[in-house]
């Protein structure tokens, strides 16, 4: 996960440069239940509206929970499918707030209603975040459910009503790309507290639907949108966090955008995102499914580390006969073609090793989804044998008005 919010206020709040650290034990994103009233066409779980057998009950989640806090986990995203289809969703949000977590609920917002949200409310989450895909009949044709949208704005506003942090998660396509800058208006108009931007990750309908993933071209214009915008409303006073996810690349084009836009400030941010590190699968970030499954993230679902139910998360966390968490650990990784030559490895990390591994079934080849150009990671055209050659020139995108 990249903040870009917390790069942004370096411009003009800098803060000392520490070494880079990872947090005692990993953010786990828990896929409670498969279940969901949605069949989104970039879903990572391929849920549907059907109940999935075998999935872990009220006293296994506990167990487990009791498990991740001895091991230091700070915070619990309780995703699925959709959260809310589990009845005992608020008696687990409830025990989990007591024990200290940080609790975030991951919903596609259709089915907060006037009905349950003084439950959400009263489970005290700290922060819900809502999937908007787009403006009206764009979202809903995303997540394959006429009035979509409009349930998940209703879901939205009456989370801003009861003072609860919200966001909204939006996940970029060339079907979808048009609709960011009323996205950014939106976020602004209504309050909401977040914006993440996750770039398209080839898993479950995700890696189906990977030829709509989103030219590098578009993916840069987006990411100076998402600059600028971020910009403008710090400078303006208005506190909101932006952030992307699943294209590390991210940190190393806002070097570039610091560059052009801030240079006496570059050395500065370069050092702060040498500090940030990069992506963070089977370190700083774990999954478990609905099954009870242990993940490197969410986006490996076909990889599974081992199962709850018969070792304990920390454990299985801590095992490194997996060669793939051992790659993962591995600081700096071991990369080939244009990852691994690149100079600003330090940055990103390598970003995430999905699409590699599922475009060559190699996880540590390069990554099909760094839209930065040769110049900008510091290799020679060519020189990197087998490696493709990125060339894609600067072209703003601008806020519509």
């Amino acid at each position: 996960m990249f903040r870009i919010s917390q790069f942004i206020r370096e411009l003009d709040r800098p803060t000392a440069i520490a070494p880079h650290r990872n947090p005692p034990g990993p953010v786990v994103i828990w896929n409670l239940i498969r279940r969901c009233n949605l069949t989104c066409k970039h879903c990572y779980s391929i849920s549907a509206d059907k109940d999935f057998p075998g999935e872990l009950s009220t006293a296994d989640v506990f167990r487990v929970m009791d498990d991740l806090k001895a091991f230091r986990v700070p915070v619990l995203i309780l995703s699925g499918g959709e959260p809310l289809l589990r009845p005992d969703i608020y008696e687990i949000g409830r025990r989990a707030k007591e024990m200290g977590f940080y609790v975030g609920l991951s919903s596609n917002g259709t089915l907060i209603d006037e009905h349950n949200i003084g439950a959400i409310a009263d489970t005290g989450f700290d922060y819900v975040g809502v999937s908007l895909d787009g403006i009206g009949a764009t979202h809903d044709k995303f997540r394959r459910l006429d009035g979509a949208f409009a349930a998940s704005m209703t879901g939205i506003r009456l989370c801003r009503a009861r003072g609860i942090k919200v966001g909204v998660r939006y996940t970029m396509t060339e079907d979808n790309a048009h609709d960011l800058p009323a996205l950014l208006r939106l976020v602004e108009d209504e309050g909401i507290d977040k914006f993440y931007f996750s770039h398209l990750n080839y898993a479950g309908r995700g890696n189906k639907h990977r030829a709509d993933d989103a030219r590098h071209q578009t993916t840069r214009d987006a990411m100076d949108l998402l600059f600028e915008t971020c910009l403008d409303l710090h400078r303006r006073g208005i506190d909101k966090d932006f952030v992307t996810g699943n294209n590390d690349s991210d940190g190393v084009y806002l070097l570039h955008w610091v560059e052009r836009r801030f240079p006496e400030y570059a050395e500065h941010i370069r050092g702060k995102l040498v500090q940030w590190g990069g992506n963070a699968s089977g370190v700083n970030v774990a999954n478990i499914d609905n099954l009870g499954v242990v993940h490197p993230d969410t986006m490996w679902w076909h990889v599974p580390l081992g199962n709850v139910r018969e070792r304990p998360f920390s454990e299985i966390w801590s095992d490194l006969s997996n060669p793939l968490m051992a790659g993962l650990k591995r600081h700096p990784r071991l990369l080939s073609g244009r990852c691994g030559a690149c100079r600003h490895l330090d940055i990103c990390n390598g970003s995430s090793r999905v699409r590699a591994q599922q475009i060559t079934g190699d996880p540590w080849a390069e990554d099909p989804g760094c839209y930065l150009s040769d110049d900008e990671i510091g290799v020679e055209a060519g020189a990197v044998p087998g490696a493709r050659v990125v060339t894609t020139p600067f072209v703003p995108l601008r806020r519509s008005a």
